[in-house]
């Protein structure tokens, strides 16, 4: 059974609430069925630079959370299609957590066994995620970096016979996109003016994928490609080397670490590549770590948009875009995923569990139930 069932088109585009209380109109036969068809909802003027107007694609309306959802359809889907996956397998990945997570809920709902590789920095209730949804998840040396993870995982495929996803490699991935997360951005701004689709890149699945449906359709869609300031891989014009299967050979020379998990490996992936020379890119931009935990910060407290570090990069990316854009420009950015993945980052660094003395006060100014 196919995680996308297909775009079905209504007489009327409802706005507002008018379509709260109509329901989807089907049942699903199962988790997976339920993956795509995310949101893109307005930011308002706290936020959007005035005479411009930004929307958010949320991914994390996906059922695990994030866009990796879509990734993790394509790629188990095309395995059984291709013979690769029987009953009772075993499925092997190298993820920061959010494909993990995503390859996690698969197996758990097809009957697969799922062995997860994560570097030791990312965080730890990813971790848990993958473990509660039955998964083994196998943790790499920080020193080793995205390729070490993927190395590890590639090694334990070889040696066990277990299935690897190749999520890096794998064009079922930016394939998906093309068919799921591209047309459903044409579909919801038919009829509606788009002159930017800002987004980063992890494999590069969604710019690959997504990046070629929307070119494909309206052309003159400026797509804006961001990385971290601290990791400028495709900014370096150096390529990353590669072995036969396409994986990376070593770390790229313009890595550095930063805390936008979820983007940019230590590495530049092979659908990125191919995605820069199929569909490229119309503006690059570089986007500062602190940058993106304020805005994920203020997405939060502004507009009630619950995202991680990474969305907060697409959205500073967003603003900076409409702050130099011409007037009456519409500009839509990809939100990967919660930030209920980052708990134990920067990103709740400043948020304390306690009362602080704010709080004490509002608790003391009636008489009951206070904490000694």
């Amino acid at each position: 059974m196919s995680c996308f069932s297909g775009l079905t088109g209504a007489s009327k585009r409802a706005t507002g609430t008018q379509d709260r209380g109509s329901g989807r109109q089907r049942l699903y036969e199962n988790i997976t069925e339920t993956v795509g068809n995310t949101p893109c909802v307005k930011i308002n003027e706290k936020m959007c630079p005035a005479g411009r107007t930004i929307y958010a694609k949320l991914e994390y309306f996906n059922p695990c959370s994030s866009v990796k959802d879509r990734l993790a359809c394509a790629i188990i889907e095309a395995a059984e299609k291709e013979g690769k996956l029987k009953p009772g397998d075993t499925v092997v990945e190298a993820t920061s957590g959010n494909t993990g997570i995503a390859v996690s809920m698969l197996c758990a709902q097809r009957g697969y066994k799922c062995v997860i590789c994560m570097a030791e920095p990312f965080s730890v209730e990813r971790r848990k995620l993958m473990r509660f949804m039955g998964a083994k998840v196998i943790i790499t040396p920080k020193a080793g970096k995205g390729t070490g993870m993927v190395a590890k995982a590639k090694e334990l495929s070889q040696k066990h016979g277990w299935f690897l996803c190749s999520q890096f490699e794998n064009e079922a991935n930016a394939a998906f996109h093309k068919f799921t997360t591209g047309p459903e951005i044409l579909a919801d701004f038919e009829g509606q003016r788009l002159d930017y689709f800002v987004l980063g890149y992890g494999t590069g699945g969604t710019f690959a994928g997504a990046g070629a449906a929307i070119k494909a359709e309206r052309p003159d869609v400026k797509i804006v490609l961001g990385e971290p300031e601290a990791a400028p891989l495709l900014k370096s014009g150096t390529k990353s080397e590669r072995n036969a299967d396409g994986s990376a050979i070593g770390s790229h020379p313009a890595f550095a670490a930063h805390p936008i998990q979820g983007w940019t490996p230590d590495f530049i992936p092979q659908i990125v590549e191919k995605g820069l020379e199929a569909v490229g890119y119309d503006e690059y931009i570089g986007i500062p770590g602190a940058g993106s935990i304020e805005t994920s910060q203020m997405l939060a407290k502004t507009q009630g948009i619950f995202t991680g570090i990474s969305g907060g990069a697409s959205m500073w990316a967003a603003i900076e875009i409409a702050k130099k854009a011409p007037e009456g420009s519409v500009i839509l950015a990809m939100i990967a995923d919660t930030g209920e993945r980052y708990l134990t980052t920067p990103l709740f660094e400043s948020i304390q569990a306690d009362m602080n003395e704010e709080e004490l006060v509002i608790s003391k100014s009636t008489p009951s139930f206070q904490l000694g």
